[in-house]
């Protein structure tokens, strides 16, 4: 994430009523990064390169991946917050990004996924604890979702909040634990 982004989010905290909404978002994102992050690091090496056979990434590269897309998902968000509509996002991007991560980050080690993992979520939450009820409550336009009107919430809920839990979810499901 934009450190840029955590200082101007952080800057306006200062001036605003503490959220606690805004604080059970960040704490659900803090438990779902670490629950990945404490399952991951109980995998074997060969559990870490294993592939998953519904899109053929391999289980350090999902890791990785989640760590890595809090930055983008937040910054998401954040044009909510200053409500600049969603405009020409679709699922066929995501996907692309989804594959040039893999492309770029094809072995990554544990311990490069891990710290990511734990740098960024970090960082996400604190941006996260410096939005106030009105921010959450902002909504506009968003093409991933057929140009519907989401919040900031409804955004974060559904990707930065949700990823690491929906990814763990899968990843247990493969291997049976």
């Amino acid at each position: 994430m934009s450190k840029t982004a955590v200082a101007e989010v952080s800057s306006r905290s200062s001036q605003i009523t503490p959220s606690r909404r805004a604080e059970a978002l960040a704490e659900r994102l803090e438990r779902g990064a670490r629950m990945l992050a404490e399952f991951a690091a109980t995998l074997t090496d060969a559990e870490w390169q294993t592939r998953l056979s519904k899109d053929s990434r391999k289980i350090g590269t999902i890791v990785h991946h989640v760590a890595s897309q809090y930055t983008l998902e937040i910054k998401v968000a954040l044009m909510v917050v200053s409500g600049q509509p969603i405009k020409g996002l679709t699922n066929a991007d995501v996907d692309a990004v989804n594959a040039a991560h893999a492309k770029e980050f094809p072995n990554p080690t544990k311990a490069q996924a891990l710290e990511l993992l734990k740098q960024n979520s970090a960082d996400a939450a604190a941006t996260i604890r410096g939005l106030d009820d009105e921010d959450l409550d902002r909504a506009v336009p968003n093409s991933l979702y057929e140009d519907a009107p989401l919040t900031c919430q409804m955004v974060l809920e559904d990707h930065a909040v949700r990823h690491s839990y929906h990814h763990l979810w899968i990843i247990r499901k493969f291997l049976g634990r």
